[in-house]
């Protein structure tokens, strides 16, 4: 135990991080898939918490094998990455499968694992911009060799994301305004992209209200807006018992286990697992549990601003500021301060791939700190993983 240890590496408060949402993540999805285990398994809640903690494991698994990668070798596979992306977006929008008329996962034949194509989407998007940035640093202000290759990309795959998953494509294109700020693009350049971002917004909500009838999937985003901006309780009836969570549930919690909500709430074990959180443990561990994702985010901004390349200080600041802005859109629908996006809680709601996604994200952040642990020991003798590290980085 004590050599595995030794061999964990990067920055020891996101690992605590990390490590204390998933066991919560353990106890709050297993107290939460009750009706879940009544509907589809007779009543075996093990079966669900052996599916999740197995889950998380790997995901662990994953973030631990992806610290141990050098930084570099992500802005390789950045290109890889996009360009597999947008035909796997592509397939999705037309023939994967879904929930309310929402194709969001790919089946993978053979081993029949599916998988939401825009979490790979979000994270080969995240560090091919970081890579570009990095790269074009020396002509970084022209709009057609620096500006241009970012931005197509960026409206391509926010574009293709757009149709099933207006949350997720949002965060994602808010966390490459940030990484252009960063970046050092020119302000009028964003600015200007941020324009034609609030824009298409407003004619996709024009369009909602204008054509609520030509899908199932519009008449479910004009029904969302009504009952957040005019507070319909009819028609509002995942927020109303995720209220009823919070209130009961006070400040310390009716306890483990004890909530009654998880009976009433649609999906309480993902989309709403913040407010049984709330219900179970109280408002302090509610208030916790924000304070470790911006601890997470602190952490993460630490090792950007000290870290010496750009590339490495943009991976740091885009996966974690995705992750840390996910969860915050997620608490915020549970405590109605925006409609429903169905967006899960980043390392505590239950899931497969959307976690081991998160985990290798947080894995890259790791890494990222790991570059400045070996800047802060230049005089310790590098071991043969070391020097082959180096030689990689040499050559990126």
């Amino acid at each position: 135990m004590k050599n595995f240890l030794k061999k964990i590496q990067g920055d020891k408060t996101i690992w605590a991080v990390v490590v204390l949402l998933s066991i919560l993540s353990i106890l709050v999805v297993y107290s939460s898939i009750v009706t879940l285990a009544y509907k589809y398994k007779a009543g075996d809640t093990e079966y669900y918490l052996l599916k999740h903690a197995t889950i998380i494991l790997f995901g662990l698994l994953l973030m631990y094998f992806t610290h141990k990668i050098p930084y570099t070798y992500f802005s390789r596979f950045a290109i890889i990455g996009i360009i597999a992306a947008i035909p796997l977006l592509v397939i999705t929008l037309f023939s994967g499968t879904g929930i309310n008329q929402a194709n969001r996962w790919l089946e993978i034949p053979v081993i029949n694992l599916s998988f939401q194509t825009s979490d790979f989407a979000k994270l080969a998007l995240i560090l091919y911009v970081a890579r570009v940035l990095s790269v074009k640093q020396q002509e970084i202000k022209d709009f057609r060799s620096a500006f241009l290759p970012i931005v197509i990309p960026i409206l391509i795959v926010c574009g293709l994301i757009l149709p099933s998953n207006f949350s997720t494509a949002a965060i994602l294109f808010c966390t490459c305004i940030v990484l252009m700020f960063i970046g050092r693009i020119k302000t009028k350049y964003i600015l200007s992209l941020t324009g034609i971002g609030v824009l298409s917004v407003g004619i996709f909500v024009l369009f909602i209200f204008l054509f609520p009838d030509i899908s199932n999937r519009v008449e479910t985003w004009k029904a969302r807006i009504e009952n957040f901006t005019e507070e319909k309780n009819e028609g509002n009836y995942q927020v109303e018992q995720a209220k009823i969570a919070i209130a009961t549930g006070g400040i310390t919690g009716k306890g483990p286990g004890k909530s009654t909500q998880r009976n009433f709430l649609p999906h309480p074990y993902s989309d709403f697992i913040y407010a049984i959180i709330i219900e179970e443990y109280g408002m302090f561990i509610g208030i916790m549990v924000v304070l470790l994702y911006l601890i997470l985010l602190y952490r993460a901004v630490r090792i950007a601003t000290k870290s010496q390349k750009i590339f490495c200080s943009l991976i740091a600041i885009g996966c974690s500021f995705s992750l840390v802005f996910q969860a915050m859109i997620n608490m915020a629908v549970a405590v109605n301060l925006v409609p429903v996006t169905g967006q899960p809680l980043p390392l505590v709601s239950m899931g497969g791939t959307s976690i081991w996604f998160t985990s290798i994200a947080a894995g890259m952040v790791l890494s990222a700190s790991r570059e400045l642990e070996k800047a802060k020991n230049p005089s310790r003798s590098p071991t043969g993983e070391e020097r082959g590290e180096a030689a990689a980085i040499e050559t990126a």
